[in-house]
Order: C-alpha cells, then sequence, then structure tokens
C-alpha cells in the first residue's frame, strides 16, 4: 500500500492559497498512476519565479525561470522491469518537486484551463521526473503524457 510523506513548503506570497490535503492528493495520484506502492518521502515547494529562477541557474546552468523543476535524490528506472524496490519498512527519499507558482498562473491562462489544473499537471510532471520518466526521446515523452493525461483524470473524477 502507498505511503507518501510530503513535505510541503509554500513560499509566503502564496500562504493560504493551497490546501495542503490537496497537494498530496495530487502527489498520491501521480504515484499511483506510477504504481508506485513503496513508501516515499517527497518535498514540494510552491514558489516564486525568482526562486525557480535562482535554482534553474544554480543547479541546471540554465539562467532563466521555468515552471517546474525535479531534483531527484536518486536514479531510478522507469521501465517495468527495473522498478526500484525498498527494503521492508524502508522509506525512500525520491527528491523535492519545486513549482513556479506565477508560472503555473499565466501557463493556465494561457491555457484557458484552471489554475488548479495546471498547478496538478505541473506536480505530477516533476513527481514522475522523480520516477525516472522523462520527455528527452519522442517514445519516452508519449508514454509520460499519457500517464500526465490519466493522473489529471483521476484527480478530476473525484
Amino acid at each position: 500500500m502507498l505511503k507518501c510523506h510530503l513535505s510541503v513548503q509554500i513560499e509566503n506570497t502564496f500562504s493560504g492559497l493551497l490546501s495542503e490535503k490537496w497537494l498530496t492528493h495530487v502527489v498520491e495520484s501521480a504515484l499511483s498512476a506510477a504504481r508506485v506502492d513503496e513508501a516515499v518521502d517527497i518535498e514540494l515547494v510552491i514558489a516564486t519565479d525568482d526562486t525557480v529562477h535562482e535554482l534553474n541557474r544554480t543547479y541546471r546552468g540554465i539562467d532563466a525561470t521555468t515552471d517546474v523543476l525535479a531534483f531527484a535524490f536518486s536514479e531510478p528506472s522507469q521501465s517495468e522491469d527495473k522498478q526500484f524496490v525498498m527494503p521492508p519498512g524502508e522509506v525512500h527519499n525520491l527528491g523535492e518537486v519545486i513549482v513556479s507558482y506565477p508560472r503555473a498562473e499565466r501557463q493556465a491562462a494561457e491555457q484557458h484551463h484552471s489554475l488548479e489544473r495546471e498547478l496538478s499537471l505541473l506536480i505530477a510532471h516533476g513527481v514522475l521526473h522523480l520516477l525516472g520518466y522523462d520527455h528527452e526521446e519522442s517514445e519516452d515523452e508519449r508514454k509520460m503524457r499519457e500517464l500526465e493525461v490519466k493522473i489529471l483524470d483521476s484527480i478530476t473524477s473525484d
């Protein structure tokens, strides 16, 4: 059974705008869609464009803001024959997902959907990156996009 310990940090600018319960639901939906059933720790940060820009420049060498960053603490594999397995009772620390709240607001307006949908997509995208999913190759991108749609559908059908 999935056990996710989610540590949430919301920068003061956005304090009170998001429910930790809802954020946990989004993360757990992503983990469930990816068939993760081990106990995991994830840190989720809801940040400003400036924070995301600085992290992107410092850790990725890209001097620009982005919508979501994912910093995995290990390199798990997305292939079904190489699923990571932890010893019973051990918690796997997957890493951190950092989402730019202002960027999510802009992208939601551009895509003509709700901020909640955009945040769900960005959080799910980041969690999938922590699990080893990527979109560098077209087949990998297709798999990742299919999972994102499945996650969004599960969140909106609740």
